[in-house]
């Protein structure tokens, strides 16, 4: 141990300066300095979740995507939009998804090689606090033409096929429709990528990922780029986006229930990671959702996904298309339909005149369906493949 005075004089006095500039930056405010993420990727605090409504306020009001009733103040809110159409996706490792659980209507196709993609369509269940869309991904063109059901914005990054790219079959060249059909586009590449909405959040799951993966999207700052180009509750040319809209029928939840629990199936049978079961739960009139096999939740929540409908629209397959392996699913047209509600399978049909018509379904008498007021989620399936329930 030193001897020498002088040492322990000048320790003590570098460790009185060390703790008086700590003390000085904890007492004023001011922050240490910290590595700084770059401009184009954040690590964004998660939302909070969505304060409750009072329960003893009348619900009066239908949502007419799902027919779930609202109280005039959330009403009040919703209508001054129009619906937003997300692509989300659903690849093992990007999972648990953000956002789903708030989709009024969800739907779920093959995106390419057996891996599958929602589209959630977000407008009543939105209703007050700003929602992450996470991971965010890339258009598909069948997903596109159910667009124009909701004269939604659509929000994605990217997608297959600008017109011009003659690599991309001209079947899938998702792109090109949305600029041809004038789709409200919200495309991370382009509008909503100049406004800032979108986020590289690395910091979402409790595992890195792949950069693709870490894209999220936020429902306040899509609704104000939409703001800026004009189209809120209506358009341009002020014309109302459910002017044209039809809505489902809707029911209230039945006394009597049936006895099917279990669904389940493929979307191609190589890729167990993406099966799909749906197993019904009574006391609730709902069905809870698992994907390969594991229970499949909001991370927004914690809550496991459900859906007070889930329907099996048939449609026919075509692809790989290209060199990029793209897929092409049929969604106008005619074709077989399963309905699962209130623990009853209903076999029918399901019918969309065209790319601006609504996706209409009906019972093998030709009745159109009533689905249960709640969320709905429309399962695009290859019509060769096989549904099992019991």
């Amino acid at each position: 141990m030193p001897k020498n005075p002088l040492v322990y004089l000048l320790a003590g006095l570098s460790l009185f300066l060390l703790s008086a500039g700590i003390s000085y930056f904890a007492f004023t405010g001011v922050k240490l300095p910290v590595a700084t993420p770059s401009s184009s990727v954040s690590k964004i605090a998660l939302p909070t979740k969505k304060p409750k409504i009072d329960p003893n306020l009348p619900r009066t009001e239908v949502c007419p995507l799902n027919g779930i009733m609202y109280t005039t103040t959330e009403s009040s809110v919703y209508e001054k939009h129009r619906p937003l159409a997300v692509m989300i996706e659903n690849h093992l490792d990007s999972r648990p998804t953000s956002g789903v659980s708030s989709a009024d209507i969800v739907y779920e196709a093959v995106s390419e090689g057996g891996i599958t993609r929602f589209m959630g369509l977000f407008y009543c269940g939105i209703t007050y606090e700003s929602t992450m869309f996470a991971p965010v991904r890339s258009a598909r063109i069948y997903f596109t033409k159910l667009v124009p059901e909701y004269d939604a914005l659509y929000n994605h990054v990217g997608g297959a096929g600008n017109c011009d790219d003659p690599t991309v079959d001209d079947r899938a060249k998702a792109l090109c429709f949305i600029r041809t059909n004038k789709i409200k586009d919200l495309d991370q590449f382009g509008r909503a990528g100049d406004f800032k909405t979108c986020h590289r959040v690395t910091n979402r799951l409790d595992r890195e990922v792949a950069y693709e993966h870490t894209m999220a999207c936020y429902s306040d700052e899509l609704y104000k780029v939409a703001a800026k180009l004009n189209w809120t509750n209506v358009d341009v040319k002020n014309v109302p986006w459910d002017k044209n809209f039809v809505a489902w029928k809707f029911k209230d939840d039945p006394a009597d229930k049936g006895a099917i629990t279990n669904i389940s199936f493929d979307f191609w049978a190589s890729k167990s990671d993406y099966s799909v079961s749906w197993k019904y739960d009574p006391v609730n009139n709902q069905y809870l959702r698992s994907n390969g096999g594991q229970t499949a939740t909001d991370l927004s929540t914690g809550e496991q996904l459900s859906a007070k409908n889930v329907v099996i629209q048939f449609v026919k397959e075509t692809g790989p298309l290209d060199e990029h392996l793209h897929m092409y699913y049929e969604v106008v047209g005619t074709g077989k339909a399963l309905i699962f509600q209130d623990g009853q399978a209903i076999t029918g049909t399901w019918t969309k005149a065209s790319v601006s018509s609504r996706t209409k379904f009906f019972d093998d008498k030709g009745k159109e369906i009533q689905f249960t007021r709640g969320q709905t989620w429309i399962e695009l399936v290859p019509s060769a493949n096989k549904i099992e329930y019991n």
